[in-house]
């Protein structure tokens, strides 16, 4: 068991540093002459200082202490200069790899397939990763940071064997007590002291750093509840409903109580480290004064100078030091690795979908024929049917109106059609072809849709009717004519390149809710596709209203085919066929007057 969670560790080890090298090819070579050119800083003044030591107390040679302090002094100097400049840019390009980490993220979620946008594990696999990185301290910041460590460890344990080992070679013709100090056993003792000590301390350590890690997962819960009240409270639009609705209180008491349970935990944190790392400290300090008392016996018996006092007490410190370094970072590493799983697992998330290779044909008359034959779903995880054995068939510019009760699956019928899910039974034609056939992207380019959830953002207006950021502003502004925000544009102070809402741009205009539906609509109208669908944009109007809304848009749109989607039969009178909806089944279509 052992063996397979040492090589599960390796591989996320080595995974996680493919990652950064991709993330950003410089951050781990920086990393290493970072670490190095940092651990082998204290040794300068080590080495050298029992040089000079020796040296005032031997021959005094002034030109060659003149030499040895030059030689100190420009040696520091030199190493501080590189070790600050590759600190720095250390930490510019670890920020450079966390932003594209960021970028990657965002674009593995925007181009996996819509399922897995909507499943909620999905959704939690990605939170966990963000607060993994952003208050945990975990993933693939916390990787660079433990390598960093473990770099720097390595040498400075490298670099004081190297200075230390001729210490544990001496062994002078001697008698008594001082035979004894200079002998190979009695640095074999002091060796298995060491050792002993250190294992020991690494112990605490990493007991104390698990239970650490498994305090902080508590932290992620608590934070995760305190960033809903914190973004809630800095949204000026919630500003209405606390002060009406007195909310005032709730959100102090939930605050409060975010406050006292993070305090309880920070305090067993406090009482955790102050026993372990306490208990590790005297022994770490232990060790220490027994490294002089060792040194201290070499020198009284002859076996070392007093430079080398110096040089054998601090390698020895920082041999103590850097080996716990490097056994700290390696369990860090370790218990990183959960965190880092999780980054890894969703960079792994596959599409199933079929992308298609078939063109579609471009038909200057739109003249696109869709059919649903014998369709049945039902959403990843559930056995419930969404849609149960559904056909139905939409001649060219035609209308479509589609009612039907909450979760009676009109929304479901429209994702199947522009394909964000595939069907589990049946298929989707397009002209007489099954939709999987086509090249997805295409395909969906042949659809101009407004959801009821649509989505506004703090950009311009023309870019949010434009969904980009170029675009045509003859177009935009036709666009907005069309569903009647003409007079409305021409009151906002930048006309199409006014930002919308405050977010970003304090002279950005607050626009009503019938207002950013028009603009939705109008980003359909931009898009200027052969199918048009609204699925109940309209939904918070009152009848007369949508029929109004719905009515105008049926006339934009001109020869199109379109779908419409709306709770109420009365809103869509105008439309050729009406398609009932009810448990996932059509159970009525007809005309509106037919219907009735």
């Amino acid at each position: 068991m052992r063996e397979s969670n040492l090589s599960k560790n390796a591989k996320t080890f080595k995974i996680g540093l493919k990652e950064i090298y991709k993330l950003n090819h410089w951050v781990l070579p920086v990393v290493i002459f970072d670490a190095l050119f940092k651990s082998i800083a204290p040794f300068i003044n080590i080495y050298m200082s029992s040089k000079i030591i020796d040296e005032l107390l031997g021959a005094k040679d002034i030109e060659r202490l003149v030499l040895l302090v030059s030689i100190t002094i420009g040696s520091n100097l030199i190493v501080h200069l590189i070790s600050t400049g590759f600190g720095h840019l250390k930490n510019m390009l670890v920020d450079i790899a966390l932003q594209n980490q960021r970028m990657k993220l965002n674009e593995k979620i925007i181009n996996m397939d819509y399922e897995y946008v909507e499943n909620p594990e999905i959704h939690n696999l990605r939170t966990k990763i963000w607060e993994a990185n952003n208050m945990n301290g975990g993933g693939i910041r916390a990787l660079i940071a433990y390598t960093w460590y473990l770099i720097k460890g390595l040498v400075t344990v490298i670099t004081s064997i190297v200075l230390v080992i001729d210490l544990f070679k001496v062994d002078t013709l001697s008698s008594g007590h001082v035979s004894f100090i200079n002998s190979a056993m009695f640095s074999y003792i002091f060796i298995a002291l060491i050792l002993v000590g250190t294992i020991l301390s690494l112990k605490l350590r990493t007991t104390g750093q698990k239970k650490d890690f498994k305090c902080f997962s508590k932290v992620m819960d608590i934070n995760r509840i305190f960033i809903f009240y914190a973004n809630q409270i800095y949204d000026y639009n919630s500003g209405k409903g606390i002060r009406l609705y007195n909310q005032k209180r709730i959100y102090n008491n939930e605050i409060d109580n975010t406050y006292k349970n993070s305090k309880k935990v920070f305090t067993n944190v406090g009482n955790m480290n102050a026993k372990y790392f306490g208990f590790e400290a005297f022994i770490t300090s232990f060790l220490g004064g027994m490294v002089y008392v060792f040194v201290g016996l070499k020198a009284l018996a002859g076996a070392i100078t007093i430079g080398d006092i110096v040089k054998y007490a601090g390698s020895i410190n920082q041999f103590m030091a850097g080996s716990r370094e490097v056994l700290s970072s390696i369990n860090s590493i370790i218990n990183n690795n959960q965190y880092l799983q999780l980054y890894i697992d969703f960079l792994n998330i596959k599409g199933g979908k079929y992308k298609g290779t078939l063109p579609v044909e471009k038909r200057d008359d739109d003249e696109y024929e869709i059919e649903f034959r014998n369709v049945s779903f039902k959403y990843p995880g559930t056995d419930i049917y969404a849609l149960k054995n559904v056909s139905i068939k939409l001649n060219i510019g035609e209308r479509l109106a589609i009612v039907g009760m909450n979760g009676s699956g009109k929304t479901t019928f429209i994702k199947l059609l522009c394909r964000l899910y595939d069907p589990n039974e049946g298929e989707i034609l397009l002209n007489g072809i099954n939709i999987k056939k086509y090249d997805y992207e295409e395909y969906t380019r042949l659809f101009s849709i407004v959801f009821q959830d649509f989505k506004l953002f703090s950009f311009s207006i023309g870019q949010n009717v434009a969904a980009s950021v170029d675009y045509d502003e003859n177009a935009v502004k036709d666009a907005l004519e069309k569903v009647g925000l003409k007079e409305r544009l021409d009151k906002m102070p930048e006309g199409i390149k006014t930002p919308l809402y405050k977010d970003f741009d304090e002279n950005g205009v607050e626009i009503s809710g019938g207002e950013a539906q028009k603009i939705a609509l109008a980003r359909s109208l931009y898009r200027d596709s052969p199918i048009i669908i609204l699925d109940e944009p309209t939904a918070a109007l009152d009848p007369i209203s949508e029929f109004d809304i719905y009515s105008k848009f049926n006339e934009i749109v001109g020869t199109k085919t379109a779908f419409y989607i709306s709770h109420r039969l009365s809103s869509c009178r105008f439309c050729d066929e009406i398609a009932v909806f009810n448990e996932g089944q059509i159970i009525q279509k007809g005309t509106h007057d037919e219907l009735l």
